[in-house]
């Protein structure tokens, strides 16, 4: 009898242990995952107003071809659709396009 009680102690020794080795794993993981998202979801201090970091439009070659033309101004089209440009932008570059 003293063998099995020695043998279920033990048992009971590791599982202990190993119970308790995986619960600090998982806290620590979730202490990390903790941190790791709210790094990632943080505010981000806001350095400039938006529209000044928009990318701003490469000059204009000389010269181009009507069809360059039209596929630039399909683009600046877009942007002010999708609210990168403003009505005054978008004229302003309108015109660079065109030539006046």
């Amino acid at each position: 009898m003293p063998g099995l009680i020695r043998g279920v102690a033990r048992t009971a020794v590791v599982a202990g242990t190993a119970t308790a080795v995986s619960n600090r794993v998982s806290r620590r993981q979730a202490g990390r995952w903790a941190r790791q998202d709210a790094q990632e979801y943080a505010p981000q201090p806001a350095s400039a107003p938006y529209a000044a970091q928009a990318p701003q439009p490469a000059a204009q070659p000389a010269e181009l071809s009507s069809g360059d033309k039209i596929a630039q101004l399909k683009e600046l089209g877009e942007l002010r659709a999708q609210g990168v440009l403003t009505e005054e932008e978008f004229e302003n570059q309108k015109r660079a396009v065109l030539g006046g």
